[in-house]
């Protein structure tokens, strides 16, 4: 699993604001939330997130 701020890392150091925003507007990778209110990412997710935004810019 991965946290916010490890994906704002691997995406080349994203602000967590850009990534609550592409939340919002339901462009992030798919998240759950934890009991204290943290939001994570399966890594498999995200590989797939990403493959499919890259796949949209080839």
């Amino acid at each position: 699993m991965l946290t916010v701020r490890e994906i704002c890392s691997e995406l080349k150091g994203i602000s967590r604001r850009t990534f609550y925003r592409w939340r919002e507007l339901g462009q992030a990778p798919q998240a759950f939330k934890l009991p204290n209110g943290e939001l994570r990412v399966w890594r498999s997710d995200f590989d797939a997130w990403l493959a499919a935004r890259e796949k949209a810019t080839a």
